[in-house]
Order: structure tokens, then C-alpha cells, then sequence
């Protein structure tokens, strides 16, 4: 059955052609511009909450694509090393003139990189592109050194809008477009590959015509709620952050 290789083959033809003719980080990514604007803030919002991501000094970007995250990170005065299939992707981040960072054009589902290296990983916007997450998360396992963290993002399959719309598409007989993640399967691969001190970030992202209330949405208030109340989160958030750590040797 080819079905899932055509679903993969199928996003990197889109993020090449996003790449082409995008100039903007948003349009390379294939994200709207207020929706990179959410998902960087959230992330910004984990990196200056725990400080032990701060210690870390050897990062990889895993699906890079215009670099918005590898920027960010490498002002922060940590080594990174930005990853992407898409070579369009990856040439317009090096034009963005970060000359800091390392670039590497690779396929995360073959990571070519050396075992128990980096200190951190983060990969997001990828898993919606893939025909499942299980070779990104047993890849990125092992090139994670002992002590160190990966962060995953994926769309939520229990957000409300997101089953509408696989309803809708089903009753259509029209093919997926983006594949949703469960919470509980991004947990059960990371313990499956030997990550713990496992974390959840919901991530609720309005649509661009509403976005002037997404304040709303990112209060305390709210950010209390998701986290005491998960079934609120799983109903309301557009997508979630997981990251895991892998254990420090014992030996």
C-alpha cells in the first residue's frame, strides 16, 4: 500500500513550493503568519520558564524550515544546528544572514548525525507532514545525549475544529490533508524510545479572523485551567507541546 508514502512525498513537494514562493518565515513554513506568531511565543514562553534548558549548549532544529526557532535559540548564545528536507527551506533561512548557525539539508526520518550529541532538540510542524511519528521520535531518541531534552509539537486530534473537519472530509470522501496526533501516542513513543520527565504544553492558536482575542486564550487564567482541567485542553487547543528527557547515565 502506497498510500502513506504519496502522503509524505505529497508535503515535501508543497514545502518546496512553499519555500519558492514565500519570502515571509509564516509562508515558508506553510503556517499562517499569526499562527507562527502563537506557536514562537508559546515556545519562547517554555525556554525562559525552565532554566534548564538555558544550561544546554548544543541544540538541533529538526525541520527547521526558514529557521524562525534556530534564530531564536542561537541569540540565546547556544550552538545549533538547523535540519530540513526542503532545500528551498533552507536556503532562504541562510540568506536571513545568521551566520552562527549550522545548516543541514536531511530527512528526519534518517537523521544523519552523530548519536548522544545535542542537548536539546526541538521538531515542530513536522509530524502533521508524516505518515506517523514513530522514526522521528526513535531518531531524535538517539542523538539526544543522556541529561538532555526534545520537544515535539503536533496538531491535536481531539481539538473540536480538527474532528469537525475529519468528519467533514470522511463524509466527502476526501483524502487527509494533515495527519492530528493523540497526546497519549506522542507519550507512549517517548517512553517507548526511553524518554521521561514527560511534559504537556497545550498550545491553543485562534483562527487568523479571531486572533485579536488570542490573549484570551493564553491568560493564566486559561494556562491554569488546561493544565488542572486536560479535558478542556484536549477540546480546545489547536496543538500541543511534549517534551521529554532522556535519563542521565547511572553507570
Amino acid at each position: 500500500m502506497n498510500k502513506p508514502r504519496s502522503f509524505e512525498k505529497l508535503w515535501r513537494k508543497r514545502f518546496e513550493s512553499f519555500a519558492t514562493n514565500a519570502e515571509d518565515d509564516a509562508g515558508i513554513a506553510g503556517w499562517s503568519p499569526t499562527g507562527l506568531d502563537a506557536r514562537l511565543r508559546k515556545f519562547k514562553e517554555i525556554w525562559n520558564s525552565n532554566n534548564y534548558i538555558l544550561k544546554k549548549k548544543y541544540w538541533l532544529d529538526a525541520g527547521c524550515g526558514a529557521g524562525t526557532y534556530s534564530r531564536f535559540i542561537a541569540k540565546q548564545g547556544v550552538d545549533i544546528v538547523g535540519l530540513d528536507y526542503s532545500f528551498p527551506s533552507l536556503q532562504k533561512a541562510i540568506a536571513k544572514g545568521e551566520e552562527s548557525i549550522s545548516w543541514c539539508v536531511a530527512d528526519i526520518n534518517k537523521i544523519p548525525l552523530k548519536q548522544n550529541y545535542f542537548d536539546g532538540i526541538i521538531c515542530f510542524g513536522v509530524t502533521q507532514a508524516l505518515d506517523d511519528s514513530a522514526n522521528a521520535i526513535q531518531g531524535l531518541s538517539m542523538i539526544i545525549r543522556p541529561g538532555g531534552y526534545v520537544f515535539i509539537d503536533a496538531l491535536n486530534s481531539r481539538c473540536l475544529p480538527h474532528i469537525w473537519e475529519h468528519f467533514s472530509r470522511k463524509i466527502r470522501n476526501k483524502p487527509i490533508h494533515l495527519r492530528y496526533e493523540t497526546v497519549s501516542n506522542l507519550h507512549q513513543l517517548m517512553r517507548k524510545n526511553g524518554l521521561t520527565n514527560i511534559r504537556l504544553y497545550w498550545l491553543p492558536i485562534l483562527p487568523a479572523r479571531w486572533y485579536r482575542y488570542q490573549w484570551i486564550v493564553e491568560t493564566r487564567l486559561t494556562k491554569w485551567v488546561f493544565r488542572h482541567i486536560p479535558f478542556f485542553g484536549q477540546l480546545l487547543s489547536h496543538a500541543f507541546i511534549v517534551s521529554g528527557q532522556r535519563p542521565q547515565d547511572t553507570a
